[in-house]
């Protein structure tokens, strides 16, 4: 049967569509594992596409040699000239066609940036290795040692609730530089064990992991290992387990080092245990890219969930300050716009709020090394909301908003958030360490502050790990300060007396309640600043 096209279908088709149009060399076209699976099209070795049966066998149709004609008379009577060329234009949108930029042997690179705050490298391609681990995987994936595993892993909290004391001790005081080191060497094997466990899975159901490697996921360092590769596999069930075998394997490791310090209260597996739990608990929360939020996906079998959420709570606000005509991403899914507000949210509150909380105060302990990290951290951050509402602003305009309504808004915007910054008053604590030298008390700040005055109300505290019990109380004699040098214990939570020396700033002290250690954590209470210039005090410092 030969088909002809007339010059006005011939007209409709897009003219960068080739006349005898075949698909990129790295693109596949994968049939469903069983009945009632998808077809899915693979381009490179990470990206995957559901497509319906007509589609994949369009996909399949184009190896160049047949054209447009040729492909519908193919096809069959349901594709016309319209239809034909709606599916080669998003075929060519996706770049699934060829056009003479990519080889057969393309890969994915070993340095990848992915949007908005995560560098990967790649460091290990693990598909063989795991494949020949399969059989020992096979023999593991059975009922009993999923029994075993998950004992293991609730009997971890029994014993850390049964060592008590001993965890209070270990989190409420300093620890020596080899528990630390300790805990650094053992988290990040659990890390490397962790994402081999994704991989393993995904081998044992015959998919293949594509790399491994190491990355900075929102600044903090981390381990990956990409197993998109599991978007092929037919039943969701499967994917799920792909995406929880990391924190299942991290709440074993977790739970098993609780139950071997229960006889010794060994504070290095004490503090291991809990940052494995917590680590893993973080794991999967499903408003970021980590595993919680893979399995999530996989148990709606709704691919990009996250980016198509966070799309449509964007175009809600943006319509509700702007106005305009906008589409809806997932318009079946009622708490799509809030899990996607919260999608916007938790990046903000994870690296503004709790890393700057938990790990600003050891970072301005380290002086101007510190303080440089915090200070590029909050631009980053504040940078990256600014060309997010600049993206919004640009988004509403295109949609039909009036541009005297969106200077308005912003204008507003613009004087309710100065007004905010200039009134409203937060208290200001300046955090810093006490020493005793030559028997005198000292306060003791890297770099100094303005703001320590004389009769300046110091809290003393144990410097612990993440408990800090206060220990005694005393006040400014002085605002003068001293150049001295202190152990790194007294602004770190480092058992290291008379060791790492650091030079601060030193105020004296008189004393109220003597505090029990010879060093700790102090805390200032400076008074009261108004927002903006408490932001700028905290996380912009520039008396550096």
């Amino acid at each position: 049967m030969t088909v002809k096209l007339g010059r006005r279908e011939r007209e409709e088709l897009d003219p960068a569509i080739p006349a005898r149009p075949r698909l990129a060399d790295d693109v596949q076209v994968h049939a469903p594992e069983h009945e009632g699976a998808p077809w899915i099209i693979q381009r490179g070795p990470g990206r995957y596409i559901r497509v319906g049966a007509d589609m994949a066998r369009l996909g399949r149709a184009l190896d160049g040699d047949r054209d447009h004609a040729e492909l519908m008379a193919d096809l069959g009577p349901k594709w016309t000239p319209q239809a034909l060329g709606y599916a080669l234009g998003e075929l060519q949108r996706m770049k699934l066609l060829d056009d003479g930029s990519r080889g057969r042997s393309a890969a994915a690179p070993w340095v990848k940036y992915v949007p908005p705050l995560t560098l990967q490298i790649t460091l290990l391609r693990p598909a063989r290795l795991l494949a020949w681990c399969r059989p020992l995987l096979a023999a593991l994936a059975n009922r009993f040692w999923a029994v075993v595993a998950v004992v293991i892993a609730l009997a971890g909290p029994v014993s850390l609730a049964l060592n008590g004391g001993a965890l209070a001790q270990a989190l409420g005081s300093p620890l020596p530089l080899s528990v630390y080191a300790w805990v650094a060497a053992g988290s990040y094997l659990v890390m490397v064990v962790h994402e081999l466990s994704h991989g393993a899975v995904l081998s044992h159901y015959g998919g293949r992991p594509s790399r491994m490697g190491v990355m900075l996921l929102y600044l903090l360092p981390a381990f990956f290992c990409d197993v998109s590769d599991g978007w092929r596999l037919g039943h969701k069930e499967r994917r799920v387990r792909v995406a929880l075998a990391g924190v299942a394997t991290q709440f074993v490791v977790a739970g098993a080092a609780a139950v071997a310090a229960l006889p010794t209260g060994e504070a290095a597996l004490l503090v291991f245990s809990v940052v494995t739990y917590t680590s893993g608990l973080l794991n999967l929360l499903p408003f970021i890219k980590l595993d919680g939020y893979l399995a999530l996906m996989s148990h709606l079998d709704i691919s990009d969930l996250r980016k198509r959420a966070m799309i449509d709570a964007r175009r809600l606000v943006t319509r509700l300050l702007f106005g305009g005509t906008y589409p809806v991403e997932l318009p079946g899914l009622r708490w799509a716009v809030p899990y996607g507000l919260a999608c916007l949210v938790f990046p903000v509150y994870l690296v503004g709020v709790l890393a700057l909380s938990l790990w600003g105060e050891l970072l301005r302990g380290l002086g101007l090394l510190g303080t440089v990290a915090i200070s590029v951290v909050v631009l980053l951050l504040l940078g990256r909301l600014l060309v997010g509402f600049l993206l919004r602003v640009q988004e509403a305009r295109t949609s039909g908003a009036s541009v005297w309504r969106i200077g308005g808004v912003i204008a507003v915007l613009a004087c309710g958030l100065t007004a905010v910054l200039m009134t409203v008053q937060v208290p200001y604590v300046i955090s810093g360490g006490y020493h005793y030298r030559q028997g005198q008390l000292e306060l003791v700040v890297p770099g100094g502050d303005e703001a320590i005055t004389r009769g300046a109300q110091v809290r003393l505290l144990r410097n612990g790990v993440v408990l800090r019990e206060q220990v005694g109380s005393a006040v400014v004699a002085s605002a003068t300060a001293s150049s001295t040098t202190v152990p790194i214990s007294a602004l770190l939570p480092i058992r290291a007396e008379g060791t790492l020396p650091m030079t601060v700033s030193a105020y004296p002290l008189t004393v109220r309640e003597t505090p029990g250690e010879r060093s700790g954590a102090a805390r200032v209470d400076a008074g009261s600043r108004p927002l903006g210039e408490w932001l700028v005090a905290t996380y912009l410092p520039l008396t550096w």
